[in-house]
């Protein structure tokens, strides 16, 4: 599983800020291969997508994959063109929807959120 840069807390009150990241994952390695063959998406636009979906900046999501900044917008632009949607927010809800879809038809269909503590 890829490593996502951990958000800078000198303190405990920016770790209990309200703009702090939030520290849970909603898609495991199974969804987002799903996602994957879906939306026929690349394997370097799914690591930004992936990254995207847990709330990076275009900046931080260049420098985790060491590539220019237009690059990461060149991949989203494609992701976008591909899942027609219009921003990221709805990029994370429409995978949502997509998996929650999958797990109606096995498990329910309820996405839960994992915690994690070493995000």
């Amino acid at each position: 599983m890829q490593q996502f840069p951990k958000a800078v807390t000198d303190s405990a009150e920016k770790a209990d800020s309200p703009y702090a990241r939030p520290q849970v994952i909603l898609l495991d390695d199974k969804h987002w291969s799903y996602i994957q063959r879906r939306y026929h998406i690349s394997p370097r636009e799914l690591e930004v997508a992936k990254l995207v979906c847990h709330g990076l900046t275009n900046k931080e999501i260049a420098e985790t994959l060491k590539i220019r900044q237009g690059t990461v917008k060149t991949h989203i632009k494609n992701i976008y063109r591909r899942i027609h949607v219009k921003n990221k927010v709805a990029l994370l809800l429409r995978f949502m929807a997509d998996v929650s879809k999958l797990l109606g038809e096995s498990a329910g269909g309820v996405v839960m959120p994992i915690m994690d503590s070493e995000i």
